[in-house]
This record gives structure tokens, sequence and C-alpha cells, in this order.
């Protein structure tokens, strides 16, 4: 969604800015003549930065949408509408959110919900040396990589998909700690976080490789049953060594692994 909000509001100039709640909207006059200047998600969370510094967050929880229409039209919903940034050809209007606040420059670094997230998984500084660091800090290294990888002061923006395909694209069970990984079985865990959440980005939530993926849809399955190798693939086979899939529940949400090719231990290859 920040990159649609981005093709039309970026550098364009602003007709519109209005605010369901009164003291935003007691502002909007003075964001009018501004521009915005950038915009970009943190987790779940949505800054978009005017040029002044000012930054307008906000956080959909389970209600909240953004929709994009042209300018002066709006979508038949029964939300409530809470914001409205139009330029002269389109508008960018939220719907139903909760938490909508304009900060003032610099703030969102100490606000109180975005100062407890980790970084971004997209931020241009989470390279996989980046996360090697911090798998091995003292704060994490002794956190299963289970419960690790949803914890949104770690990494912010994993879901709970993209755990279960990650653990398995890297060949470690949940139940293994960070601390205990060797250089290689680090590294690698390392790289398929950003691979694997990189191409769920490009392909709309798609985690398992492109050829699977077409060779599935071909053979008649819905589309769920196409995205992934092992999310939701509960006793059905493992693409890689045909073991059953198992699910397990973990830091309240379930999880999916193959229990051969994610060995509890540091052998592999073993069924525990």
């Amino acid at each position: 969604m920040a990159d649609h909000l981005a093709d039309v509001l970026l550098q364009r100039p602003l007709s519109t800015v209005w605010f369901r709640f009164p003291h935003l909207q007691a502002q909007a006059p003075s964001l009018l003549p501004l521009r915005i200047r950038d915009i970009r998600s943190w987790g779940k969370a949505l800054l978009i930065e005017f040029d002044d510094g000012r930054t307008l967050y906000s956080h959909n929880q389970l209600y909240g949408r953004w929709f994009i229409r042209k300018a002066g039209t709006r979508p038949a919903t029964n939300r409530d509408l809470r914001v409205a940034l139009e330029t002269p050809t389109h508008a960018a209007l939220l719907y139903s959110a909760s938490e909508i606040e304009l900060l003032d420059p610099g703030a969102w670094r100490v606000h109180p919900f975005l100062g407890r997230l980790g970084p971004d998984v997209f931020a241009p500084g989470t390279t996989p040396a980046f996360l090697r660091r911090r798998l091995r800090s003292p704060r994490f290294r002794k956190r299963t990589l289970g419960g690790l990888l949803m914890d949104q002061q770690f990494l912010a923006g994993l879901g709970n998909y993209l755990r279960s395909e990650i653990l398995f694209a890297a060949r470690l069970h949940p139940d293994r700690r960070a601390g205990d990984l060797d250089d290689d079985a680090l590294a690698l865990l390392a790289r398929q976080i950003r691979a694997l959440a990189r191409r769920a980005y490009l392909t709309a939530g798609e985690t398992a490789p492109k050829a699977w993926v077409r060779a599935r849809q071909a053979a008649g399955l819905p589309r769920r049953a196409c995205r992934h190798l092992v999310f939701e693939r509960d006793e059905e086979p493992c693409p890689a060594c045909g073991t059953e899939i198992r699910r397990m529940d973990c830091s309240g949400r379930r999880l999916y692994f193959c229990p051969r090719c994610q060995p509890t231990g540091t052998d592999t290859g073993e069924t525990p």
C-alpha cells in the first residue's frame, strides 16, 4: 500500500487535506501548501512524511483500509472516512483506522509503538550481514527461532506464513536457538529471511518457487494450495523429501514444518 500511495502522492501538489478528528483537522491548512516527500511502511504502520518533516502515522489494526480513487470520487463502502489526501488527479482515502497521528519532525523515533519495533525487513540497512549480527546479539541469541521470527522487536514486517517458509528454506526446526547455529546455518537463515520476504512482496504473497507454483496450478489446485511449500500443508508430503508435513502451535500461532528436513538437533536428515 505504501507503494501504491507513493505512485499517486509523492511530490504532487495537494488540493485537499482532511481529517475526521478535530485535533488533526486543525493542522490540515498548514499541510495543504506542502508536498509529500516519503511514504514507507514499518511493520504494519504506515508513515507519510511531508516536506516540513512532519509525519502522518497510521496503523490499520484489523479494520482500517486505504482506497485510491480518482480525485473527487469516493468508494461505495459503509466504512467511516478518517483521512483524505487529494491531488488534482487522485484521492488517497483512509477508512476505519483508529490509530492516526500527525507527528512532529523526528518524533516517530520515540513514538510509543514505533519505538518498540525492530528494523523493517525491507529497510535499506537490513542486510544479511546485519541480520547475522542481530541473531548473534545477547538480546536475541537465546531465543527459539519459532518465537523470534514473530517478534516485531527483532524484525518488523514478518508475518506468520513467512515464519514457516523461512525456517523450512533454512532447514531449521522452530525450537532451535539462534545462538546455537554454526556460521553456515546462521548465514543461510539471514539470507532466507530477506529472500523469502522479497519473493512474497513481488508475488503478492507467494513464497514457493515459481515453477512449483505453476505446476500445481496446472494440476488444477486452487491458488491457496499453490502459494507455499509448507504453510497450511499439514499432512501433505514435503516437497523436498516426501515426509508428512506437521503443524504445531508456536507463540500462540500455527506453524508448519517438515520433521525430516528440519530436525530438532544439529544432525540433518533424521526424523526426530
